[in-house]
């Protein structure tokens, strides 16, 4: 959801500045190489299949939540959003249910020294095996939000994502050494449901400084440079972490790179297991003849591969109650789960949510969390 993310992320870099800019710490070596943890990959629990997910081998149809926030620590990291409560998050979930949340590298890095800090992260996995909660954690964001503030352009996936672009707090290596680093690190924690490489991912090009929508341009090669990037960061997961699913991280309606049948010929890549899309839209079944969602989930079962809807949200609060949009959403499941859905997370859970504003927070107590128990299903 980027431009929630980008809001954020201007916050965030402000407050980040006050807490952490002025101390005083080493700085890592540009070159130092991510030491291997050798730690042996545990069982995939989530599997996948051309009719959809399977959990411990039994057909599942996860509901969930993003919670972007989870590895949020003000004393460890820049951090995304608002601390969480990782015992009350957990300990509330539906059984069986799902959570995407940010992996990002800056949010392994402890601001004040700039060298790598793994505290925050492994507590959300620790809470997450506490509770036999399942994960999906996402590497890294398009738009640099929460992240090393960066729009990933066309370069950055020919080459750049194997480059170093230091920035203190928020990077210290390169996105295929953290692809290494994090794989590796984590492989043995059994409640991962796979890997998302980079959220909503598009080799589009900016204009000048500008990287909004509108300042985009679209390269003819986009698709090609998507699928070799797809196929080179997926080996590095299979090498790892072979039995895990690897997600798409596709928002699926057109983007660069993903136009029309573009999305079928990158989801082909040997390094995507479950295709994704995102739905912010009223429609049940969302998008035109060209990127909707009908057309995706065709192209999917060209493939043979599940499609997961990993973000879908409605604004709520000043707009419209909370119950309207349970409702809206309520409808929405059953619809694509109808049409062929392998899932659904709603964006997105938030541990300070703002009821006088028009967002697409879900607090604690929001009737979205009785959907999630109602939807998920298994066997």
């Amino acid at each position: 959801m980027t431009a929630e993310r980008v809001r954020l992320a201007a916050l965030l870099a402000i407050a980040g500045l006050v807490a952490g800019g002025c101390a005083d710490g080493p700085y890592p070596r540009p070159d130092e190489r991510p030491p291997r943890e050798s730690r042996p990959a545990a069982e995939a629990v989530v599997t996948a299949t051309p009719q959809g997910l399977r959990l411990r081998g039994a057909p599942w149809w996860p509901a969930g939540f993003n919670a972007p926030q989870l590895a949020t620590n003000w004393s460890v990291n820049f951090g995304c959003g608002a601390q969480t409560d990782l015992d009350g998050y957990f300990g509330a979930l539906p059984a069986n249910s799902m959570t995407r949340f940010n992996l990002f590298q800056a949010l392994s890095i402890n601001k004040r020294t700039g060298a790598m800090d793994f505290s925050a992260a492994d507590a959300v996995f620790a809470a997450a095996e506490k509770y036999g909660q399942i994960v999906l954690p996402v590497l890294s964001p398009q738009d640099g939000g929460c992240a090393d503030e960066q729009f990933k352009q066309r370069q950055w996936y020919v080459k750049g994502w194997s480059t170093l672009n230091p920035v203190h707090g928020r990077s210290v290596m390169s996105f295929r050494d953290w692809i290494e680093r994090a794989v590796d690190r984590w492989k043995s924690i059994p409640v991962i449901a796979g890997w998302e490489l980079v959220g909503e991912p598009e080799p589009s090009n900016c204009t000048g400084n500008h990287c909004d929508l509108p300042a985009r341009t679209c390269p003819p090669d986009a698709a090609a440079v998507l699928r070799k990037f797809m196929d080179d960061a997926g080996a590095i997961v299979r090498e790892l972490d072979p039995q895990r699913l690897i997600y798409a991280g596709f928002a699926g309606g057109g983007q660069c790179g993903t136009q029309g049948d573009e999305f079928r010929k990158v989801s082909a890549s040997p390094g995507i297991d479950v295709v994704e899309y995102h739905d912010y839209l009223r429609d049940s079944l969302p998008g035109d003849q060209f990127n909707g969602l009908g057309v995706r989930l065709r192209q999917a079962a060209e493939l043979g591969k599940p499609l997961l809807v990993a973000e879908i949200g409605e604004e709520a609060g000043s707009c419209g109650s909370l119950e309207d949009r349970r409702a809206h959403l309520d409808a929405k499941f059953v619809a694509q789960r109808a049409a062929g859905t392998a899932g659904a997370l709603i964006w997105a859970f938030v541990p300070d949510p703002r009821p006088d504003q028009c967002t697409f927070d879900v607090g604690t107590d929001d009737p979205l969390w009785s959907l999630a128990a109602e939807r998920t299903t298994v066997g």
